[in-house]
């Protein structure tokens, strides 16, 4: 790892389609944006389904070719987690794209005379991981908010979020490496190297730590994939890392010897959110543009010493099964791991518990035990089988929990929800999910007709309130009344999103001042803000003042991120900053 620290002042002017603990209440909605990554110390899953994944071993030892160095300066001890953090994607593991801290911003003062662009971070290439925030971080002895931000050069940058100054910048390629090439795939090109989001715990080392997923490709062309722990204070490698990625699983699909499968680096790419849960952290793996004989891989690592702690193959006896998600996160309720993976093969003969005699998942949604990992729930949808023959992920749109429910009948319920290609919504009740069933979709409710596309990305929730953006459609508020989504839109915005829609996020001041935000794909990147009790009503967006707000070309699968006052959206070549301007 290459590490430079810089003071320097940055300018304040200027793929193809293929998806803590959540127990804080409405009532106490300021606090939800505490439920992260710090949190989460959840007993184990006592869900009694037998262990219906196939698991594996992998090295989880190897050091990297890449050096850390050691920083100067940092706090006597890590700071506590406050609500302006945004330490994960979509803000919480619950994945519900809430900032409920946020006092700056209203819809009174979000619009073009006195909101616009403040600032661009640059950036040595594409930023498809969401940025994430600190709050009063002592670097050196002095107090920061920091913004990090990483890209598919394989650079980690940590920048002040008050002027805009490089506070410090490190590179995850080793020596004699570069960032991986885009393998033959223009999912994600010119290059490979930092393509998921990272995941930050403020509670682990002297100051923090920033855990990211590096792809590089060395002299003689080999592959490799590496978990790296960063200080929060100044890039330096922390816990004996960098770890090479490698992993075995039992099985006779995929690239399967003497029936045994194992990890091939060059097949694939960790897009999924990096997930924080009880002191591991979870990755999930996706293929270059579903070549080659790839198989679906999840797997935990421990965040205290970066070593393997669990594998899963999706489709150990199968094939594909990609776990990607549009760069979403796996979702949990600090207790078990939800996920939605991609085309692949699915085993329809099952066993008596109702689950795949195979341990094949292939367009399922899962529900995933912290440890040991395994398989303790799902369901997939009655035209499983279908779905993959006509590419139609389900796996392509994210997980998301809601809050808890209260049913007709007065039974609280825990549900979560999750879209693919087929324009259906499906919530599930995360304590039944509803395995497989030919001839009926067993599961909580199944919405059909209410988006009119796909969905690649993630929802948000607000105060009772499910927000949707599919492909080519408006974006959706669905209220949930007696603990069911209402399957007409109460109001929904007056942009439609081309592909690959949008992935919403929320900023409000505890439930007032609720503004949805949104990015827009395109030549021409745009940021949009509706309000969020009426979505008929767009308060601003990057186009309104001319060039003054734009930044270049849009990005795809990119959901806004929001702390202290400003918005920030990912580029091709940096991260946006938007707030007052006066």
């Amino acid at each position: 790892m290459h590490r430079q620290l810089s003071a320097s002042q940055v300018s304040s002017t200027s793929d193809t389609p293929r998806t803590l603990a959540f127990v804080c209440k409405a009532a106490v909605a300021l606090t939800l944006a505490l439920c992260c990554t710090a949190c989460g110390n959840g007993s184990s899953d006592k869900a009694s389904a037998s262990n219906a994944g196939t698991s594996g071993t992998g090295s989880g030892s190897g050091s990297g070719s890449g050096s850390g160095t050691s920083g100067s300066g940092g706090s006597a001890s890590p700071a506590a987690s406050v609500a302006t953090d945004v330490l994960t994607q979509h803000n919480d593991l619950a994945r519900t794209g809430q900032m409920l801290a946020e006092t700056t911003l209203t819809p009174s003062n979000v619009n073009s005379a006195s909101f616009g662009k403040v600032a661009f971070l640059p950036a040595d290439g594409k930023v498809d991981g969401q940025p994430l925030s600190v709050t009063n971080l002592s670097i050196n002895g002095t107090k920061h908010n920091v913004i990090y931000v990483v890209t598919e050069h394989n650079s980690v940058y940590a920048y002040d979020a008050d002027n805009y100054a490089q506070l410090w910048k490190v590179s995850l390629t080793g020596a004699n490496e570069t960032p991986s090439d885009n393998r033959g795939c223009n999912d994600i090109t010119p290059e490979i190297g930092i393509t998921s989001t990272p995941v930050i715990d403020r509670s682990r080392g002297s100051n923090g730590v920033l855990y990211a997923v590096a792809m590089t490709k060395d002299a003689s062309g080999g592959i490799h994939h590496r978990l790296h722990a960063l200080d929060l204070a100044n890039g330096a490698e922390l816990f004996g890392g960098p770890t090479e990625i490698a992993a075995t699983a039992q099985g006779t699909g995929g690239n399967s010897v003497n029936g045994v499968l194992t990890f091939d680096p060059s097949l694939h790419t960790e897009r999924v959110a990096l997930t924080l849960v009880n002191g591991n952290i979870f990755m999930g793996w996706t293929a270059h543009c579903m070549a080659g004989a790839y198989t679906g891989w999840i797997m935990s690592y421990s965040a205290d010493t970066l070593q393997q702690t669990g594998v899963v193959n999706v489709a150990p006896n199968g094939h594909q099964g990609s776990v990607w998600m549009a760069g979403s996160g796996m979702a949990s309720d600090g207790t078990s791991v939800y996920l939605v993976d991609g085309n692949g093969t699915f085993g329809t003969t099952l066993d008596a518990n109702g689950f795949p005699v195979d341990s094949d998942y292939g367009n399922s949604f899962m529900k995933l035990s912290a440890s040991p990992l395994k398989v303790t729930d799902y369901f997939a949808p009655l035209d499983v089988v279908q779905l993959a023959n006509v590419d139609g992920d389900f796996g392509s749109g994210g997980a998301m929990l809601l809050p808890d429910q209260k049913a007709a009948d007065g039974t609280i319920k825990h549900l979560a929800v999750a879209a693919g290609k087929d324009n259906k919504i499906y919530v599930v009740d995360r304590d039944a999910m509803g395995k497989f069933n030919a001839s009926a979709n067993n599961i909580w409710q199944v919405l059909t007709g209410t988006l009119a596309g796909g969905i690649w990305g993630s929802p948000a929730y607000f105060n009772g309130t499910v927000y949707y953006g599919a492909l080519n459609d408006n974006i959706k508020a669905l209220p949930v009344t007696n603990a069911m989504l209402a399957s007409t839109a109460a109001s929904k915005s007056p942009t439609t999103f081309a592909y690959p829609g949008a992935v919403p996020a929320i900023s409000a001041n505890g439930t007032s001042n609720a503004i949805l935000w949104a990015a827009e794909n395109g030549t021409t990147g745009a940021l949009h803000a509706y309000d969020a009790t009426n979505l008929a009503s767009e308060l601003y967006n990057s186009n309104q003042a001319g060039t003054r707000d734009q930044w270049g070309a849009g990005n795809k699968f990119i959901t806004p991120m929001i702390s202290r006052g400003k918005v920030y959206v990912g580029a091709t070549n940096g991260v946006a900053v938007f707030g007052l301007l006066h």
